[in-house]
């Protein structure tokens, strides 16, 4: 049997029945949706989602790839342990002071350490500093072409047992049309190819949203 195809109703009966997204998370996404990029917001249950997985691995420190305005790096610190810790990467100083607004009125700013940088020099930096394998969890959600090299370095900085979630690899279907030949799409199906045979993880690919992967970093 398929997956089953959601209808507009039944994505609204699976919300009604499942989503249990605190205000803050709620009041964030209303404001997103005033944003010209609004579409890349992530979806509530695709992090409600994420915050099952942080609790279930026990996660304590946590990168996230691609900040926007705050939802996924809020979402994780909120799941977090009080000593959890989320190091944030972005380019954009200006859409981050959103997430910087939301993360200080939900009480976890101090969770949360924004970089705003080029995430692979963030990244790059960490493994300098030799935080090799000392990270329990990690979310990209950053620009596609760069998507084997953020997930090479995040699998350096994840410990054996560390969980790597990925964001839009179904691309809202593009990835099968073979007629596309979008410099992006390419990108996200070399991604994915070349996950399919990396022996490094166990791999799984969900149809949640824009479709997730997750990757579960082997123990040798």
């Amino acid at each position: 049997m398929k997956s089953l195809n959601l209808t507009p109703q039944l994505y609204e009966y699976l919300q009604q029945v499942s989503l249990r997204e605190p205000d803050i998370l709620t009041e964030l996404r209303a404001e997103t949706t005033q944003h010209p990029m609004a579409r890349m917001q992530i979806a509530p249950e695709q992090g409600q989602f994420m915050a099952f997985l942080v609790e279930l691995i026990g996660a304590k420190k946590t990168l996230d790839i691609g900040v926007f305005t705050g939802y996924s790096a809020l979402v994780v610190a909120l799941a977090l342990p009080p000593d959890g810790v989320v190091i944030a990467c972005d380019t954009d100083g200006e859409v981050t002071q959103i997430a910087s607004r939301y993360w200080q009125a939900a009480g976890v700013a101090e969770k949360i350490h924004l970089r705003i940088a080029p995430a692979l020099e963030t990244l790059d930096s960490l493994l300098t500093m030799g935080q090799r394998e000392t990270f329990d969890f990690a979310f990209i959600d950053a620009d596609k072409r760069n998507y084997l090299e953020y997930y090479e370095r995040s699998l350096q900085l994840l410990r054996p047992g560390g969980l790597l979630v990925v964001d839009n690899v179904l691309w809202s279907g593009r990835v099968a049309d073979p007629a596309d030949q979008d410099a992006r799409t390419e990108a996200i199906r070399r991604f994915n190819q070349q996950l399919q045979g990396d022996e490094r993880i166990t791999l799984s690919l969900i149809p949640v949203a824009d479709g997730l992967t997750l990757a579960r970093k082997r123990d040798s």
